[in-house]
């Protein structure tokens, strides 16, 4: 008995020496994680195993001769010698070389240093989770610049009574923030977190964003968000501006999904190996960013869900390709009453500007009188293979009038693609089915050199091409139809600046009449300078 003991001691003894090779691993670096753990508990196994495969064989002598302990080390003690006749070669020299010089204290002293270095580790992690968990409330500051010019040309009379019905005049010329943008955000002790955002690009009419609370780490609902945040429809409304590749979002996405961002309560999901993602909520129809809250009593909600993936996405290259496919929808209940108070709008109406800024948008169904529900249904599609990307996304939108007219439908699409010049690719972020922040392979600098010569760096150059309409009349509702060809080009001084140039052909048909005109053209040139911190 006492001898297997001493064979069990040395065969779990040599396990645990090829695991911890230097004197003391948990003293230099007291870190495991759960699969190095997993790993270990399935080598001790291992050695269990063999260890009892070992007293079995020893049950069964076989004269044979003990290989010579190496020079370095010496004899194993003759009761072991003597008790080791039923282990071959390899077997004994596997006991052999568990004695050096210091014979069985080297055993004793190699047990009594594991046994120190796990009891430091244990007592290590204990201490670390006790720190996680008295953590205060964690602070991060972020925000964005956007500054914006516009010139526009060679616009019709059309253009110019669909800018300003009172006034028709060219659309006037302009430079000023599209965006200025300061916030924080943290976590709130265990699994709570926080984000508040204000926009000061009109100094006199400030407006906040994203203002929420909420929760992760969640079983079912994963992350859990209350308070006012996008919904979920429409790509590139998903996407940050930070990103977009263009200075202004398609037709058919901000007028189904005005300004985005709504007051409501949303749960977001990703699978396991992230390859898909999904958000659902219920959200109050009226955007309360500037006077902070919803009186009335009409109670207009919308549903929303949207469910993406990357079925295809090529791990070996870093992600430089994939395939995103999202499906999204909102089902609405508007107010329906179009003489409403301004606080309780109806909320049934679809709008948009040009692609550009603008003092007014040029299509406008108007509130739609009646509307006792909308569907918005949409779906998305893009793939990017190395620095060649191509988005593009549909969307359509019913509307239901009860006794008051009939159903309206109303549709619009876009696709772009873009070509980065100098190499980058654009990536995505398959947790939230969104793009994600370009990183040049060489940032933009220019300097004077130590032999008074100059040195510098590219950045990163992407030309970028849209092709967009929307269609906003159908049966008596004449709100007019848009298509939109855009070219462009964005300059990344690095990973969070660039600058970006927009022309914008657009054209305008089928317009409720204004001042007589249903239609008209109108060329617009477009240029940002960006920064994010």
């Amino acid at each position: 008995m006492k001898m297997r003991t001493f064979i069990k001691t040395a065969g779990f003894l040599l396990l645990l020496g090829t695991l911890f090779r230097t004197t003391s691993v948990f003293a230099e670096d007291a870190r495991i994680d759960s699969a190095q753990l997993e790993r270990l508990l399935d080598r001790l196994e291992a050695a269990e195993q063999r260890i009892q495969e070992l007293e079995q064989k020893k049950e069964e002598p076989k004269q044979q001769t003990p290989p010579p302990a190496p020079a370095s080390r010496i004899a194993p003690p003759p009761q072991l010698e003597a008790a080791s006749g039923g282990l071959d070669d390899s077997e004994q020299l596997l006991i052999n070389n568990f004695y050096d010089e210091a014979g069985d204290n080297a055993l004793e002293s190699r047990l009594s240093t594991l046994e120190e270095d796990w009891k430091k580790f244990s007592e290590s992690e204990q201490a670390k989770k006790a720190e996680d968990a008295a953590k205060p409330t964690t602070l991060k500051v972020f925000g964005r610049i956007h500054l914006d010019g516009w010139n526009f040309s060679n616009s019709t009379p059309g253009i110019e009574s669909f800018n300003d019905p009172t006034d028709p005049t060219d659309p006037q010329n302009r430079v000023g923030f599209r965006r200025v943008r300061i916030g924080v955000s943290g976590k709130i002790k265990d699994n709570m977190l926080y984000k508040f955002e204000y926009d000061f690009a009109d100094p006199g009419d400030p407006a906040f964003k994203d203002v929420y609370m909420g929760w992760d780490d969640l079983p079912v609902f994963q992350t859990l968000l209350i308070g006012n945040q996008k919904r979920p429809l429409g790509m590139d409304h998903l996407n940050s501006s930070r990103y977009n590749w263009f200075m202004e979002r398609p037709l058919v996405i901000e007028a189904f999904n005005q300004d985005a961002r709504r007051l409501g309560i949303c749960a977001y999901g990703v699978s396991d190996d992230e390859t898909w993602n999904w958000r659902y909520g219920i959200f109050n129809l009226e955007d309360v960013s500037k006077d902070g809250a919803y009186i009335g009593d009409a109670g207009q909600y919308s549903i929303n869900g949207r469910f993406a993936g990357t079925p295809w996405y090529d791990e070996t290259s870093g992600g430089r390709g994939y395939l995103h496919l999202a499906v999204a929808d909102m089902w609405a209940k508007p107010d329906g009453d179009p003489s409403a108070t301004a606080s309780n709008d109806n909320e049934a109406r679809f709008r948009t500007r040009p692609e550009a800024r603008t003092s007014s948008r040029w299509i406008d169904t108007g509130a739609i009188a009646g509307a006792e529900w909308f569907n918005t249904l949409g779906f998305e599609a893009m793939l990017n293979i190395g620095s060649f990307g191509v988005v593009s996304e549909y969307q359509v939108t019913h509307v239901g009038r009860g006794s008051q007219g009939s159903q309206l439908t109303f549709e619009g699409a876009y696709v772009e693609a873009g070509y980065f010049l100098t190499g980058e690719y654009q990536p995505i972020d398959r947790k939230s089915g969104t793009i994600g922040r370009v990183k040049p392979l060489e940032n933009f600098f220019l300097v004077r050199t130590c032999d008074g010569e100059t040195g510098g760096g590219w950045g990163a150059w992407q030309v970028i091409a849209r092709y967009s309409y929307l269609d906003l009349s159908n049966g008596n509702i004449t709100g007019g139809d848009e298509t939109n060809f855009t070219f462009g080009m964005n300059w990344l001084w690095n990973s969070h600046s660039r600058v970006q140039f927009n022309y914008i052909h657009a054209q305008i048909d089928d317009r409720g009449p204004i001042n007589g005109y249903t239609g008209g053209r109108s060329d617009i040139f477009g240029a940002r300078f960006m920064v994010d911190f």
